[in-house]
């Protein structure tokens, strides 16, 4: 969208016609109340492993639930890293590399009073991974499978210890447990096993409790006064979730008073949120939006076309387009990340793009192309699409979208490029956040639906070099592997890299104390409302 002054200007009378709103919001009631607006197409389910992406994850998943490890999401200025979550510490068996044992936090209840202990971790896992297990649910296991695939089971030690072991030995197995939910056993069993019923009163040992839910419009929680980690209880009374897909509606929401944070605003709309003395705050961190290929059929699986697909984007077009809150993305890390090293730069060389289909025989290159109307970390993606659809074509490429809700992505996404042959790529913000999640992505063991490797993307040598990373339990030397693998990855066009956003956000003027983490996931709970 591009502002006119009559855009302009009606941007200003919303302002003035949200004073009042703003007024009332800025009640003692509506003082300690934190209004999002996310890009979620719909409100992420709460029982659990959450929907909607990354975006169900941030907002819902580490608002209720814990993992047995956490995101240190406290700086702005360092990578993070995991933290101790409902695991204090944890070892490898000396004896078995595929054991992993963890000492558990004491002291910890659910929501619903119940006791956190050895007995409810080994029944959250089994839950997760055992089709035989009563309270097994589908979406569920379909949610957390990328990231339990490899656990074989789960065992009691004593009430403060218990042991995972895995089918294949991975030293970068704990990466995958943040990802994890703990949810109360006593909660799902009153609700016999049903989880509907359990929806109706969700219970993890979250920051925030459950309180209401306005199906489609709204989720509201609650601050839990007796939250395990006393630096991170929420500086406000209520954390109120509402889907707004369209970048427009948003910025508008924020301007009115009908909320007082916004997720991803409109290049275009920044000025005027700016000018009406919101908060525009931005980030590098681990997130790219790329086209995932599909390397087993198709198109892609010819080095060539992938090679002239990356020659073909004009990334600089792109960041003008979106108004610099992006920059140039040439591998699946961003150069900020230890593990980047020294990657093969695609520079925009339309001839070069057109040679390479010339001599792959395939000009013009039809190809079919998934993207989505909205969704978490997809940016702006009709106009972000329209415009590498008319750089491709102008390579040589003839490019045919199809449009679908970003939910369905998410499944295409995990079912893999297996389930849908007929893609031969789709366009799906990705974040390498820590080590396990690029060598998920890239790694042949790890294709979907048992990793991130949607498009079945397999080379031998990069598959040498992480296996030996998973094999490795020196830090140094699993960064150097992983550093490697990476740079082969990009010379081999193994995505079409495009760019990777700053993560803007919006925020009235009335909060403050939000750190803007180099993470996907970032911490609501140190906001306060003024």
């Amino acid at each position: 969208m591009r502002l006119t002054q009559s855009t302009l200007g009606q941007m200003k009378a919303l302002v003035l016609a949200g004073a009042a709103a703003l007024i009332t919001t800025m009640s003692a009631n509506a003082q300690s109340t934190v209004t999002v607006a996310m890009t979620a197409g719909d409100i992420p389910d709460w029982s659990g492993q959450p929907d909607q992406g990354f975006e169900g994850y941030r907002f819902v998943g580490y608002s209720l639930y814990d993992g047995l490890l956490a995101w240190d999401l406290s700086s702005t200025d360092e990578e993070v890293d995991v933290v101790p979550g409902l695991a204090t510490s944890y070892e490898v068996d000396p004896d078995n590399p595929k054991r992993w044992i963890f000492d558990l936090r004491q002291g910890v209840t659910f929501h619903d009073g119940c006791e956190w202990n050895a007995d409810v971790a080994v029944w959250n896992i089994e839950r997760l991974i055992n089709e035989a297990h009563p309270a097994f649910n589908p979406a569920q296991f379909a949610r957390a499978r990328s990231r339990t695939s490899n656990i074989a089971g789960a065992e009691k030690i004593d009430e403060a210890t218990f042991a995972i072991t895995t089918s294949d030995e991975e030293s970068l197995f704990p990466y995958n447990l943040p990802y994890v939910f703990m949810v109360s056993q006593c909660a799902v069993e009153e609700a016999g096993n049903d989880w509907a019923a359990y929806s109706d009163n969700p219970s993890g040992t979250g920051p925030y409790v459950f309180e209401s839910v306005v199906p489609h419009e709204r989720l509201v929680l609650a601050k839990n006064e007796n939250y395990w980690n006393e630096d991170r209880i929420p500086k406000h009374d209520k954390l109120v979730l509402m889907p707004m897909p369209e970048a427009t509606t948003r910025a508008s929401a924020l301007l009115s008073g009908q909320v007082n944070f916004i997720e991803a605003p409109s290049p275009d709309m920044i000025p005027a949120l700016e000018g009406a003395g919101m908060n525009v705050v931005t980030n590098v961190y681990p997130h790219t939006w790329p086209y995932l290929f599909n390397t087993m059929e198709g198109a892609f699986t010819d080095k060539r076309i992938r090679q002239a697909a990356n020659y073909a984007v004009d990334r600089e077009a792109m960041l003008a387009m979106l108004g610099g809150v992006a920059t140039e993305s040439y591998g699946a890390y961003i150069p900020e990340q230890e593990n980047y090293g020294d990657v093969f730069v695609y520079e925009h060389d339309v001839e070069k793009a057109r040679s390479l289909l010339e001599e792959a025989g395939c000009m013009p290159c039809e190809i079919k192309v998934a993207i989505s109307t909205s969704g978490s970390g997809q940016m702006q993606p009709l106009p972000m699409n329209e415009l590498v659809k008319a750089q491709l074509e102008e390579a040589g490429f003839e490019v045919n979208f199809e449009v679908i809700d970003w939910n369905t992505m998410i499944t295409m996404f995990q079912q893999g490029a297996v389930a849908y042959p007929d893609y031969d790529a789709i366009n799906f913000s990705s974040a390498v956040m820590e080590p396990f999640s690029f060598v998920r992505g890239f790694m042949s063991r790890y294709q979907s639906p048992n990793g991130g490797n949607w498009g079945g993307y397999s080379n031998p040598e990069v598959d040498d070099l992480l296996e030996q990373a998973l094999t490795t339990y020196n830090i140094d030397e699993q960064n150097e592997l992983i550093r490697e693998a990476h740079e082969m990855i990009t010379e081999d066009a193994a995505r079409l890299f495009i760019v990777s956003d700053l993560n803007p956000r919006a925020l009235a003027p009335n909060l403050s104390g939000f750190v803007q983490a180099q993470s996907w996931f970032q911490d609501m709970t140190p906001i306060i409302v003024e």
